[in-house]
């Protein structure tokens, strides 16, 4: 029995004694060319899912109206488009980082997604007013308004619809928004 519990302690601090080693004799993967650890994607990620879902807002307290759409748009091409890129010009920045930046403004594979159009706006908001560690993904609490971080996330849930011409302009995008009801339409032959 003895020889058990002799076993069960040694392994016990074995494993960290195993991992501190492994830290200090610097073969951690802390490159961005390095693999990913064994499980880091569900180790980061559990946990960020978790507290988004907790501490989402889902009342957004403004409209995706054409004002602040092209709001966001200018937001998004003055704070983000560095690392997200624009539509049809992806980011060499955020190619580069780890894990990659998404490319905001393109579809996804499968489906009529592009970005992050799928996500509540109040996750996109969680996630430019918080920032996420370890990813580059600052935090824009102290550099945005709450309005305009709500301005930008809106845009981004919007991304797989027609935006404002003036929007689109900004993010380089062709696809506008449909003329409004009522509104003259060009005469075709």
């Amino acid at each position: 029995m003895a020889r058990i519990l002799f076993g069960i302690i040694l392994g016990i601090l074995l494993v960290p004694v195993t991992v501190f080693l492994w830290f200090q004799h610097g073969t951690v993967p802390v490159a961005v060319a390095d693999k990913p650890f064994p499980f880091e994607r569900r180790i980061v990620g559990i946990p960020l899912h978790a507290r988004i879902d907790r501490e989402r807002i889902d009342l957004v307290p403004i409209s995706p109206d054409d004002t602040n759409l092209i709001a966001g748009a200018h937001i998004y091409a003055d704070k983000c488009a560095f690392c997200h890129g624009f539509h049809g010009k992806p980011s060499d920045i955020g190619d580069n980082m780890y894990p990659k930046a998404p490319q905001l403004w393109e579809k996804h594979h499968n489906g009529n997604v592009v970005g992050v159009s799928d996500d509540p706006p109040g996750e996109t908001y969680w996630k430019v007013s918080n920032g996420i560690r370890l990813t580059g993904m600052p935090s824009y609490v102290h550099q945005l308004t709450d309005t305009e971080m709500w301005q930008v996330s809106l845009l981004l849930a919007n991304a797989n619809k027609p935006l404002p011409p003036a929007a689109g302009a900004i993010l380089h995008i062709t696809a506008v928004a449909p003329p409004a009801a009522g509104a003259a339409q060009p005469a075709t032959n």
